[in-house]
């Protein structure tokens, strides 16, 4: 049977909004990465078949295949093409599901994976808000399809809503969401000081570290903050900070990791997406982690690390009420409430942190997965060797 490993695999520091990478063009960002990814693996970019990168909001600096223009900004052989893709929050996840196909499928054997996001430059929805003004259109990629009407009507189509209606549903209460939030800050703090991140951040300039965690929060200032939605319970505290940043990783196939002499770390053991309610819209990983781990024949006792993105504190918060996960092997290293969350790298930053995190514990089994628009989710298990 085929397999993918994961030979190496590489981030950016996470820039606040505004902040160390916030004037720096997305095409530099990707090509930082990449330069990495070559060098730390040895591999002769020639051979690379494909780079495979996610990237949402893809126009101005981001438009034009980001993952091409990375690639050549990078000083990376004109042969090797790239396609940007754009599954919402997941696209950099999918990215490797994509490589990964490709090389379980026989068709490919080196194949980048990654993403790339300057929230700082292109805020979040900007590219959908373009295109609807010339229009006249005031609600987003939805308006005016008959369709979509008639099958969900005028409900809100946003992530606040989504996860407002998640902290209903499975009854999670602002102080469930505080208290959630400043773990996640305590974690990520704690992971710098200790080093955890040290091997797969490649700093960028002055940005050594991500600039996110805040060592002074507290549950007393998270009470202070107005929730987003009137009446509601999230805040700005309770989720994932707009932020700047990129991530690639090299998948490989048995032939290649052979004639190319690689070491690999980590081999890709199952990946599937599902999706469910597009405007509750972020709980599909509660679903997706249960095909996934019947289609994988595990249970969630069997993986030793998850890393589920924080996009609000009722994603995860639900997540685990439903799996029955342990949260002291969920996000041990703080997630995107702390760390930040730049959209089309995420996914690949998160694997990327998953990977590092079993070497340093010695586990054998990761769990991915993340919630992304439209109601979808993508999930990943990996297998560190």
């Amino acid at each position: 049977m085929a397999e993918a490993y994961i030979v190496e695999a590489v981030r950016t520091p996470v820039g606040r909004r505004k902040g160390g990478l916030g004037g720096v063009h997305p095409a530099d960002l990707g090509a930082h990465v990449l330069k990495a990814l070559v060098e730390r693996s040895g591999v002769d970019p020639l051979a690379v078949e494909d780079v495979v990168f996610g990237c949402l909001d893809t126009v101005g600096p981001q438009a034009g295949d980001i993952a091409r223009t990375a690639w050549l900004a990078a000083g990376l052989p004109e042969e090797v093409p790239g396609v940007t893709i754009d599954r919402q929050c997941g696209s950099s996840q999918q990215a490797v599901h994509f490589a990964a196909q490709g090389v379980l499928s026989g068709t490919q054997d080196l194949v980048v994976a990654g993403g790339v996001q300057n929230m700082t430059q292109i805020p979040i929805a900007f590219a959908s808000r373009l295109a609807a003004e010339p229009l006249g259109l005031t609600e987003g990629p939805f308006a005016g399809s008959e369709g979509w009407r008639a099958r969900y009507g005028d409900r809100p189509v946003n992530q606040f809503y989504g996860a407002e209606l998640i902290a209903e549903k499975w009854g999670i209460s602002r102080r469930d969401q505080e208290e959630f939030a400043l773990r996640s800050h305590q974690r990520a703090v704690r992971a710098i000081d200790e080093g955890r991140f040290e091997r797969e951040v490649v700093p960028f300039g002055d940005v050594a570290v991500d600039e996110g965690p805040r060592r002074d929060t507290s549950l007393e200032k998270m009470a202070g903050l107005k929730p987003v939605v009137e009446g509601g319970t999230i805040t700005a505290a309770c989720s994932s900070q707009v932020s700047d940043g990129a991530a690639a990783m090299l998948l490989a196939s048995e032939r290649a990791v052979r004639e190319h002499g690689l070491t690999p770390r980590a081999r890709v053991h199952h990946l599937s997406v599902r999706g469910e309610d597009p405007i509750r819209m972020l709980s599909a990983p509660i679903p997706a982690t249960a095909y996934a781990l019947k289609k994988a024949g595990m249970a969630i006792g069997d993986i030793d690390l998850v890393e589920i993105n924080e996009a609000f504190a009722p994603v995860v918060l639900a997540w685990l009420k439903e799996t029955g996960a342990d949260p002291d092997k969920v996000n041990v290293n703080g997630g995107a409430i702390a760390l930040g969350h730049p959209l089309g790298a995420t996914g690949v930053k998160l694997m990327t942190t998953l990977l590092h995190e079993l070497e340093r514990t010695g586990g054998r089994f990761g769990l991915q997965t993340m919630c992304e628009g439209g109601g979808q989710a993508n999930v990943t298990i990996v297998e560190r060797l």
